[in-house]
C-alpha cells in the first residue's frame, strides 16, 4: 500500500496531478484544495489513498493527512463514492467540512454539487462523533482550536447568520487573539457580521 508519493510535478490540472518519482509517473485524482495548492510549485508530498476495483485502479491524493482522514470518513458513509467524496472536498475545506458536520448545518452539505438532503443528513449522522476527532489544522499548519471555534459558529448559526460568514468571522477573530473565550469570540463576530 502507498502511504505518500512525493516527486516532480510533470502535469496539474484541477481534477488530477502526474508526480514523477522514481523514474515512474503515478497519475493521483486530487481535490481543487490541493489543486490551489500545488498551483505554482514543481514538487509535491501527496498523501494516497489507492481505491482498487475491478475497472481500475485509482490513485487520489491529499496535500494534508487531515484531509485524507476526512475524505476516508465520507467514503465509509453509504452512498458516498471516492469521487463524490473528492467534489465534497473541493467544495468545502476541511475546516468548513469539519464544522458544517459537527454542527449539523445540512444546508452546506447540500450545497455541494450532487449531495441531495437524505445523503447530507446520512453524512452528519454517521460521522458527527468521528468528524470531531480528527484534528484539522489551518493553512499555516496549526492545529484549530475545534471545540471553542465550533462553538462559537454554531451559536452565530443559531442566531441566524449563515455558516460560511459565520465561519470566515470566527476564524478573523481567532487568528488575531486565540486566547479568547468562546463568549468573546462571538462578541467580536457579531462586530464583523
Amino acid at each position: 500500500m502507498i502511504d505518500y508519493i512525493k516527486g516532480q510535478i510533470v502535469e496539474l490540472s484541477p481534477a488530477h496531478a502526474v508526480l514523477e518519482a522514481g523514474e515512474i509517473g503515478y497519475h493521483v485524482n486530487i481535490s481543487l484544495i490541493t489543486f490551489s495548492e500545488l498551483n505554482g510549485q514543481t514538487t509535491a508530498k501527496l498523501y494516497i489513498y489507492e481505491a482498487i476495483s475491478e475497472e481500475a485502479h485509482r490513485l487520489f491524493g491529499f496535500l494534508t493527512k487531515d484531509e485524507k482522514a476526512l475524505f476516508l470518513l465520507l467514503i465509509s458513509v453509504s452512498g458516498v463514492g471516492a469521487n463524490t467524496a473528492r467534489i465534497i472536498l473541493s467544495s468545502l475545506s476541511p475546516a468548513e467540512l469539519q464544522n458544517a458536520i459537527i454542527s449539523g448545518n445540512v444546508g452546506v452539505l447540500k450545497s455541494v454539487k450532487g449531495i441531495g438532503g437524505k445523503t447530507a443528513e446520512r453524512i452528519i449522522v454517521d460521522l458527527k462523533d468521528k468528524v470531531a476527532k480528527v484534528e484539522v489544522s489551518d493553512k499555516q499548519g496549526v492545529p484549530l482550536n475545534n471545540s471553542v471555534k465550533n462553538e462559537a459558529v454554531a451559536a452565530l448559526v443559531m442566531l441566524g447568520f449563515a455558516q460560511m460568514p459565520a465561519q470566515k468571522a470566527v476564524n478573523k477573530v481567532y487568528e488575531i487573539n486565540s486566547a479568547l473565550k468562546v463568549e468573546q469570540i462571538i462578541k467580536q463576530s457579531l462586530k464583523m457580521l
